[in-house]
C-alpha cells in the first residue's frame, strides 16, 4: 500500500564500511544514487558515511530519518564478521532477526551453479529484520531489504558498486515509486561533455544564457568538464523536454566543437561509431601514452571492426624497427618532435595497411624535460596517407594526468577529422 503522497521526496544516504572511513575505498555509490534520484525529481537532503559500528549506524539512521522520508543504506551485508548493517538496523528498530527460506535457497543456488564451496557464514546473507520486504539482488548473493516505519522507509542494499547499480534500477527505484507515488516529478536532464576549455571558460561562455525554467550545474571530471542541464515540470513531461532542448541548443551553439558527447556517451564511443559508419580502419602508435589510446578504443564493443593494431613504441629502437622512423629524424629532431610524430603515424598506417594512422610522442615526466622541451610537451599526429595533421601540446599535470589528457586530445583529433572539421581546428 502506498504511503501518503508528498510534494518532493527527500532522501538520505548512509554508506557503511571501515574501508570508506580509512580511505582504502572510494565511495562511488553516493554519487550514483544521487544521480538516479535526481532523474526521478527527488532530492538528496543528506548523506553520511560511517564505519562498521552498530552505534554509529544507528545514529546516522536516526538523524537521516529526522530529515527525510526515505533513507538508503549501502554496505555491510556480506557474510563476514564485520558485516553488521542488518543487525544494526534490526536493533535500531527493536526487531528480531529471521532467516528467509527463499533467500537462502537463492544464495545456495548461486554457490551450486558456479561450483563455489559453501561455508555456513554465507547463510547470514539470508537473515533480515522481521517484517522486512526483500529487494532482489540480480548480480550478487546478498539481497537488500526495506522497512517501513511511521510514513518513512529505510532501504538497505549491498555496497558493491556493480550490485548497487543493478539493484537500484531494477528494485530500489520501482519500490520508491510504488511507496511514494505522488513524489515523482517530470524531470528532463541532459549532460553535455566538453573538452578543451577550463571550467571557468565554460562558465563564462554560457553565463548569460536564458535559463528560465532550467537549472545548470558544472562538474569537472578530468580531463573533461561536464554541464548538467535539468528542467522540472510536474504537470507536463513534453514541456520539460521542449524547454531543455532550447537551452541545450543555445549552449551547444556557444561551445561549438568543444561539446563532444552527451549523457552516457564517451569520446571513444562517439569516435568508434564514426569509424564504423564510414567503414574506416585505424592503427595506433603510442609512446608517451603507453597504450592508453588503444585501451580506450578497445573498451568499445566491436572494436575489431575498425582497430587493426596498437603498438607501444617507447624506445627509439622500437620506433625504427616497428614503425620505420628514420634514424636521421630521431637524431636531428629528437624522439619528441613533430617530425617523429608524423613519421610514427605514417609508419604504423603503412605497416598495418589501414586507412588512418594515429601517433603520440611526448615527455610525461617527472624527469626528461628541458628548457626547449619541458615536461608535458606532447606531439600528436594523424594521417590518412594524403594529409598529415600534427599538433603540439604543453600540459602542466603530473605523469598520469599527462597520459590521460594526451589520449583525450588524440581521440578528439580523430573524432573531429572523421566529422569533417577543418584541419586548422584539430583538435
Amino acid at each position: 500500500m502506498a504511503m501518503e503522497e508528498i510534494k518532493s521526496l527527500q532522501i538520505g544516504i548512509v554508506t557503511v564500511g571501515n574501508e570508506l572511513m580509512s580511505g582504502r575505498i572510494q565511495d562511488t555509490n553516493t554519487s550514483f544514487l544521487a544521480r538516479q534520484f535526481q532523474w526521478q525529481g527527488w532530492q538528496v537532503a543528506v548523506s553520511l558515511a560511517v564505519g562498521d559500528d552498530e552505534e554509529m549506524i544507528a545514529r546516522a539512521l536516526a538523524f537521516c530519518l529526522s530529515q527525510t522520508e526515505a533513507v538508503i543504506v549501502t554496505g555491510g551485508l556480506g557474510p563476514t564478521a564485520d558485516d553488521i548493517t542488518t543487525a544494526a538496523v534490526a536493533r535500531a528498530f527493536q526487531l528480531p532477526l529471521v532467516t528467509d527460506a527463499g533467500a537462502l535457497r537463492h544464495i545456495r543456488g548461486i554457490f551450486s551453479r558456479y561450483g563455489l564451496k559453501w561455508t555456513d557464514n554465507n547463510a547470514k546473507q539470508a537473515v533480515f529484520p522481521q517484517g522486512a520486504e526483500i529487494i532482489a539482488n540480480p548480480v550478487g548473493t546478498a539481497p537488500g531489504f526495506a522497512l517501513r516505519r511511521e510514513g518513512r522507509i529505510v532501504a538497505v542494499i549491498p555496497g558493491v558498486p556493480a550490485e548497487v547499480e543493478r539493484i537500484t534500477t531494477e528494485g530500489l527505484l520501482p519500490l520508491l515509486r510504488r511507496v511514494f507515488p505522488g513524489a515523482s516529478r517530470h524531470l528532463a536532464v541532459r549532460t553535455l561533455k566538453t573538452f578543451g576549455l577550463s571550467e571557468a571558460a565554460v562558465d563564462q561562455a554560457v553565463a548569460d544564457v536564458d535559463l528560465s525554467g532550467a537549472e545548470i550545474g558544472f562538474y569537472p571530471r578530468f580531463p573533461e568538464n561536464h554541464i548538467v542541464l535539468s528542467v522540472r515540470d510536474g504537470r507536463d513531461e513534453a514541456a520539460a523536454r521542449a524547454r531543455l532542448a532550447v537551452v541545450e541548443e543555445e549552449i551547444c551553439r556557444r561551445l561549438g566543437t568543444h561539446v563532444f558527447a552527451r549523457d552516457e556517451e564517451t569520446l571513444e564511443g562517439v569516435t568508434a561509431a564514426l569509424l564504423r559508419e564510414q567503414g574506416r580502419t585505424i592503427a595506433v602508435a603510442e609512446s608517451c601514452t603507453g597504450g592508453l589510446i588503444t585501451d580506450r578504443l578497445t573498451d568499445v564493443p566491436g572494436s575489431s571492426a575498425y582497430l587493426e593494431r596498437g603498438l607501444v613504441t617507447y624506445s627509439n629502437r622500437s620506433k625504427v624497427e616497428l614503425l620505420g622512423v628514420p634514424v636521421t629524424v630521431l637524431e636531428t629532431s629528437g624522439a619528441v618532435s613533430e617530425e617523429t610524430a608524423c613519421a610514427m603515424a605514417a609508419g604504423v598506417r603503412d605497416r598495418a595497411g589501414t586507412d588512418l594512422g594515429l601517433a603520440t610522442t611526448g615527455i610525461a615526466g617527472p624527469d626528461g624535460g628541458s628548457e626547449a622541451k619541458p615536461v608535458g610537451t606532447v606531439y600528436i599526429a594523424l594521417t590518412d596517407g594524403v594529409e598529415t595533421y600534427c599538433r603540439k601540446f604543453s600540459y602542466r599535470w603530473n605523469r598520469r594526468r599527462i597520459k590521460v589528457i594526451a589520449s583525450q586530445a588524440a581521440l578528439l583529433m580523430l573524432k573531429r577529422y572523421l566529422a569533417g572539421e577543418p584541419p586548422a581546428k584539430i583538435p
